[in-house]
């Protein structure tokens, strides 16, 4: 059948109800606004959104509890650590991680479409390519000390981070594998699974981390290879939950040559998803870097650096619900319920805003209190307290952001959302940091300020792309992307 044909076909029986993973897929003629399908809604989200941010937490948590071992070694241990994880996250972990999202859209608008065998397809595709990419990576980890030497760091801390990132390539290759297959569990709705093997992941993480760091004398190396243990450990876990599980049975259906084909389509919509990952977290990278540049360069590092941890930390939270609307949204513009999709928008929008004042509300009565989880000296403390209200409003605006760029990830804007990141970023916010710190002489202050400038001009320019969204239109494209997602001379699955 050609194009057009495949297209009705596709579309034809989803404007009937149908149960699936527990709720009613409503119809394209339905109402939505009522209140029962808002609350509905809700729930929904809910169910998907706090397993999504458990899981987060704890994956997060894989290198923190390394650092933590590493810390009782040593400063320069501890410094070289620190920066090796951050060079990996900067060249490895964010690009991975980005092109994995390019899932969100092609497994999210395929199981919407309820062509269930695509979903192992586009997971075998994403794999193969993934660490394809993840080989340069490798080489680039692998000269680190050379990298951090070539753009002046310290020697010896260059040396120990070097040696660091040597130990952790094998956790490269897992983290793009460990990606890959959470965007595919997670647009099927499948999260409670995913939520026990990184807890388990977690667990046996701080037992690796103890017999690696302290038992064997390994020392910091131990804690970078305890870093690529676990997350082998939970690659493992979630690829024998997808091999074994009933809930998978139709959507993995075992490797495929298919996978080989189509590359080309991943790839186009695979990078701008990495560049819009990468502008976004390259960018509170080189905030760090600048806050170097201050008067009494340790104390701005330092406060900046309990910002950046404080903020990462409730991030969290939007970004478990962008993880919720991202899927909702591919869901229901694969099924062909585009006035589904838009309410989906407009309740976690609800949801971002209400959850932004409330971690903004509780960061400001913690601010005189917060920074002693930190540290002991009462000038970093007090430079903190007066930080927290500015990070509660960045954290606020982020909230936003996070949804809306969840949006854009359901409904394929990743290169929207790569040219918004630009020039939120590097043409609005870096500059105005710089001003804000260095001309005007605000100082780490000025540099968060120029954060939230980025923030603002992000959030505005998704607000205008969702406000002007043709939701129908969008429905349509999903069902063409599905179509050029089929093998030429494939049978359409109606399963």
């Amino acid at each position: 059948m050609d194009r057009e044909e495949q297209r009705q076909y596709l579309t034809a029986p989803l404007i009937h109800f149908s149960e699936e993973n527990g709720y009613k897929s409503r119809s394209v003629n339905e109402g939505p606004s009522s209140r029962a399908n808002v609350i509905a809604e809700v729930k929904r989200q809910l169910w998907l959104a706090g397993p999504l941010i458990s899981i987060s937490l704890l994956q997060y948590s894989l290198q923190l509890i390394s650092i933590m071992f590493v810390g009782h070694l040593g400063e320069l241990a501890l410094s070289g650590a620190s920066m090796a994880s951050s060079f990996a996250t900067v060249t490895g972990f964010s690009l991975l991680m980005g092109m994995a999202t390019a899932l969100d859209t092609f497994c999210g608008q395929s199981y919407g479409a309820k062509q269930h065998h695509l979903l192992g397809i586009h997971l075998q595709r994403a794999m193969f390519v993934i660490l394809l990419v993840s080989i340069p990576l490798a080489f680039i980890w692998a000269n680190t000390r050379r990298i951090l030497l070539a753009v002046g760091q310290d020697p010896e801390i260059s040396a120990e981070a070097g040696v660091y990132a040597r130990f952790m390539i094998p956790s490269l290759f897992a983290y793009g594998l460990l990606q890959c297959h959470v965007r595919f569990l997670q647009t099927q709705n499948i999260v409670f699974p995913m939520m026990i093997t990184s807890g388990i992941t977690a667990l046996l993480h701080i037992f690796v981390c103890w017999i690696l760091v302290f038992k064997s004398g390994l020392g910091y190396i131990g804690a970078a290879l305890a870093n690529s243990i676990s997350y082998w450990i939970n690659v493992i876990l979630l690829a024998v939950y997808v091999m074994f599980s009933p809930a998978c049975k139709k959507t993995w259906t075992g490797f495929s040559k298919e996978a080989l084909h189509g590359l080309l389509n991943f790839i186009k919509l695979a990078i701008p998803s990495a560049v819009m990952v990468c502008l976004e977290m390259w960018s509170f990278e080189m905030i760090v870097l600048l806050s170097g540049l201050l008067p009494n360069p340790k104390l701005e590092t330092s406060v900046l650096s309990i910002s950046l941890n404080t903020g990462a930390l409730v991030w969290m939270i939007p970004f478990g619900l962008g993880g919720s609307i991202s899927t909702r949204v591919s869901n229901e513009l694969g099924a062909g319920n585009p006035q589904a999709a838009r309410l989906s928008v407009l309740v976690v929008l609800v949801m971002a805003i209400t959850e932004g004042i409330l971690v903004g509300m509780i960061l400001i009565l913690l601010r005189r209190v917060w920074g002693y989880a930190y540290t002991n000296e009462k000038e970093v403390a007090k430079y903190v307290a007066n930080m927290m209200p500015v990070l509660a409003l960045s954290n606020f605006i982020d909230g936003i952001q996070t949804v809306l760029s969840g949006t854009a990830r359901g409904c394929g804007w990743q290169n929207i959302g790569a040219f918004i990141n630009l020039g939120a970023y590097y043409l609005v916010g870096i500059p105005s940091a710089i001003l804000f710190a260095f001309a005007l002489h605000i100082g780490g202050k000025g540099l968060w300020f120029g954060i939230i400038c980025a923030l603002c001009v992000q959030v505005l320019s998704l607000l205008i792309v969702t406000l002007r969204c043709n939701w129908d239109g969008e429905a349509k494209k999903a069902t063409d992307r599905v179509c050029d997602s089929m093998v030429p001379h494939g049978i359409v699955s109606r399963s």
